[in-house]
């Protein structure tokens, strides 16, 4: 830092706040530390009694806080995003479409832990919108060695912290099953539920199949629909514990990949999802519990998102719902700004 003539001072860095007062009328900030000083500043800063001001000499080694902040930027950018202005030692990242975003979370802590740098982001396996503010990054001292700088970039590696997948044109074929809806006995209103979930995500839903509780035709439906091109099936119905409940069982007679039976989340406990393979490919078939019809948010809506993205849904990551797992029904649901499904 260095005192210079304000005449003088034109491309240099600022090294602290320079505050304006007008008696009734402002008080206030009229140039941050880190402002690069322009020839129209100069009568401003003069006005305000500065004939002098302290500048960032630099030095080799050494960076501006809005030269660091790239850093961030570049640890943390991927496709689909879109930067703001630099700006006092901060950027921040935006959405630039619909999607899923992920975070890897043990870079991004690995990061955090360096110290005088950070990024704060939202969730990982998040629902973002266009237009979403996805992460927020700053430097916190004015100056920082260019040293810990690529320190932070050996930290997070070769790939940026965030990830956003856009969602997929799906396919979605649903199977319901109950001898009570199939005898006509009571009306269906499990599979309207689901339909409407999974078109908010821009899918098509090309057909339901009402079947009574028989293994096999309920393990001929979920087939027919993969042969038709479904590229998910969504079964509805007998997926708890009695005798008479098959959709479990008929799942697995596809020949599909059990990921699991059970969730730790409440509503949604007894979700089943596997993976049926065909052409390389593996298509999610889904046995939903008998909460998504009626609670407004369940394990559905923490799970079906990734799917609709292609993101792989592994036993582990069912096991870590399990933290955040717990709905509490608001009388007013905020879903998804609150806790639920939100883990660490």
């Amino acid at each position: 830092m260095k005192c210079v003539k304000t005449q003088d001072a034109v491309g240099h860095v600022l090294c602290h706040d320079i505050t304006q007062i007008i008696k009734d009328v402002k008080k206030g900030t009229a140039f941050r530390k880190g402002h690069i000083v322009t020839e129209e500043d100069i009568p401003v800063l003069l006005s305000l009694g500065k004939d002098n001001l302290y500048i960032w000499e630099k030095t080799e080694g050494i960076l501006h806080e809005n030269e660091a902040a790239e850093y961030l930027r570049d640890i943390c950018m991927n496709e689909n995003m879109i930067q703001s202005e630099v700006k006092e030692g901060k950027i921040e990242l935006i959405a630039e479409i619909d999607g899923l975003l992920k975070i890897d979370v043990d870079k991004l802590r690995a990061v955090n832990s360096l110290g005088e740098m950070m990024i704060a982001t939202r969730h990982t396996n998040t629902t973002v919108k266009k237009g979403d503010k996805l992460v927020g990054t700053r430097i916190i001292p004015l100056l920082i060695e260019q040293e810990k700088m690529e320190k932070a970039k050996e930290v997070a590696g070769d790939r940026p912290i965030l990830s956003l997948i856009p969602f997929k044109k799906k396919k979605v074929g649903i199977v319901t099953t109950g001898n009570e809806v199939f005898y006509g006995r009571i009306k269906d209103t499990f599979g309207p539920v689901v339909a409407e979930k999974v078109k908010e995500f821009g899918a098509d839903v090309i057909g339901q199949t009402i079947v009574n509780d028989d293994i096999e035709k309920i393990t001929k439906a979920v087939e027919e629909f993969i042969e038709q091109g479904a590229d998910m099936v969504l079964c509805t119905g007998g997926m708890s514990v009695d005798p008479d409940d098959k959709t479990p069982g008929a799942i697995k007679n596809t020949g599909a990949r059990i990921v699991s039976y059970g969730a730790p989340v409440l509503p949604g406990a007894m979700m089943l999802l596997a993976y049926y393979e065909k052409d390389g490919r593996e298509l999610p078939i889904v046995g939903l519990p008998g909460c998504v019809m009626y609670a407004k948010r369940t394990v559905f809506d923490l799970v079906l998102p990734r799917l609709m993205a292609d993101d792989m849904v592994t036993s582990d990551d069912l096991a870590g719902l399990g933290l955040g797992g717990l709905c509490l029904s608001c009388d007013i649901c905020t879903f998804p700004n609150c806790g639920f499904g939100k883990g660490v």
